[in-house]
Order: C-alpha cells, then structure tokens, then sequence
C-alpha cells in the first residue's frame, strides 16, 4: 500500500511506483471511479481504450479480421473508396 499526503491546496504527489505502475508522465491526467464507496485511481487513456475494446468485441471476427495485415488490407481499401468517391 502507497501513501499520499494531501497538502492545503488539495494537491497530492503520486508515489513514483504507482505512477509507473500507471504509466502515468508529467502533465497526464488522472480519473477517479467510484466502486461500492471507494475511489480507484486510474489512467483515463488506459480506461478508454478498454471501453472502445470492449465496445468492438466481437466486431473483427463478424468481418472475417484476423490479423494485423487483415485490418491495415480493410483500411487502405476503405480509404481507395473514401479517395474515389
């Protein structure tokens, strides 16, 4: 368990382990969830790419993705579409 004091300001320093732990650099931003009363601490650009992860489920097996290659073959074809159009 890490400790943090909090100063007059309402400022605290996240303990360098935690903020590694995190991947967290100067100037991020930090997001505080709520859970059956307590608080977690997280990175919001990890929280969002989980929610668009967790939004797609799924959605590359429906168009037959399979690999890397498959996704970047769909994108410069739909870009070709895009440029035609």
């Amino acid at each position: 368990m890490e400790l943090a004091k909090i100063t007059t300001k309402g400022q605290i320093t996240l303990p360098i382990s935690i903020r590694k732990e995190l991947n967290l650099k100067d100037g991020d931003k930090v997001a505080f969830i709520e859970k059956d009363g307590n608080y977690i601490l997280v990175n919001p650009v990890s929280l969002t790419i989980d929610k668009v992860r967790d939004a797609f489920k799924g959605e590359a097996e429906k168009l037959g993705l399979k690999t890397e290659e498959d996704v970047a073959k769909m994108i410069k074809e739909f870009r070709k579409e895009k440029k035609s159009k």
